[in-house]
């Protein structure tokens, strides 16, 4: 990959390299920089700031995503994903969608106490509920914090359909829970692959598990009786877009069973940080990169509309589409298509059936 990299103004591990305030903040201030950091520097560490949610089931009406429930047990995501849509919920937190977002990650400590409190309601309709709608729920404090496990125990418990999506090898360590669950028509997972480029992947999203890593973990998910899909998202002009058709093979000699897409969205604060990052990374492709993103999204850099935001629009959105469609003929990988999960086997310990005394 060409382009050229500016490394006095990154920070090692992370994908934002400022603390640009929130669009909610009131005081306007001008960006400010991360401390520089050599190679050999340590990192700037993660903080964890224990929250008790009031509740952990959000809901949505978007006719662009395929679920109307999910759950996310953290705030904030230490993948540091150049373009992650999700960085401006930590401007609603009075921090920063740049840096803070990847240091400052709030977790939801009581997340399976009130998953169990909200199903067990006379009033909850089982419908499946997304699990990494918005961050990541393997990101890597997960591995001590274990909320996402959580979440899977309860779900096994009431019998409650769910899908995964991750970008974290992590998830293997709960195939125990999910494997049980798939044996019920009850968990698919997707694993999101943006490039099979290692030196593109770790600029992009620096802590996010490796591209061969990832696919290792589709096979291994798929092995051990789970149905796994993968994601190719975002797909970004002139940087991974000519990648989808080797990750969709390489997806499907893993065995994945489905697949989807999604081109680059980049709403609020996102746009000025995923600007700056081309500006550190890839300077002599940035403008470049831009252009053909405003081509997607008619002259603008975002497009918040239904039914275009997840794919754009125009020529270019079209030849992607395409693309996509015969590439999943090709490799015999199911275009959009995910298995059924069963809602049917839903149930509540205490109202309709007791416990085992053994």
């Amino acid at each position: 990959m060409g382009g050229g990299s500016d490394r006095k103004t990154g920070v090692k591990g992370r994908g934002s390299a400022d603390r640009r305030p929130g669009r909610f903040e009131r005081v306007t201030r001008e960006s400010e920089p991360a401390p520089d950091l050599e190679p050999d520097a340590e990192a700037p560490r993660t903080a964890v700031i224990e929250q008790r949610a009031r509740s952990i089931i959000a809901r949505n009406d978007s006719p662009d995503v395929p679920f109307s429930q999910s759950i996310n047990v953290h705030a904030g995501c230490e993948h540091g994903c150049a373009y992650c849509y999700a960085r401006p919920s930590h401007a609603y937190l009075g921090l920063s969608p740049g840096l803070d977002f990847e240091t400052k990650i709030h977790a939801k400590m009581n997340a399976a106490a009130l998953l169990r409190e909200e199903l067990s309601r006379p009033g909850y309709r089982c419908d499946m509920i997304s699990v990494g709608a918005n961050t990541d729920p393997y990101q890597p404090v997960e591995r001590d914090l274990r909320l996402t496990r959580g979440v899977l125990e309860v779900l096994r418990e009431f019998r409650h359909p769910v899908r995964i999506v991750t970008k974290s090898a992590l998830v293997e360590r709960d195939l125990d829970i999910l494997a049980e669950m798939a044996g019920q028509r009850l968990a698919h997972v997707h694993v999101s692959v943006t490039t099979l480029d290692p030196e593109l992947a770790r600029r992009l999203e620096p802590r996010a598990s490796a591209p061969d890593r990832r696919l290792r973990a589709i096979e291994r998910i798929v092995e051990a009786g789970v149905p796994c899909g993968v994601l190719v998202a975002p797909v970004i002009p002139f940087l991974n877009d000519e990648d989808m058709e080797a990750i969709l093979e390489a997806a499907a000699a893993a065995g994945a069973d489905s697949a989807g897409y999604a081109v680059i969205r980049l709403p609020f604060e996102v746009k000025g940080l995923f600007k700056a990052w081309l500006a550190r990374h890839y300077p002599l492709r940035a403008e470049r990169v831009m252009a053909r993103i405003r081509d997607l999204r008619d002259g603008r850099e975002n497009d918040p509309e239904f039914g275009t935001r997840m794919r754009g629009t125009g020529v270019y959105a079209a030849l992607v589409r395409q693309r996509f469609a015969r590439a999943c003929k090709r490799f015999g990988i199911d275009a959009g298509e995910r298995p059924a999960l069963d809602t049917a086997l839903f149930r509540v310990l205490g109202r309709h059936e007791q416990l085992p005394l053994w």
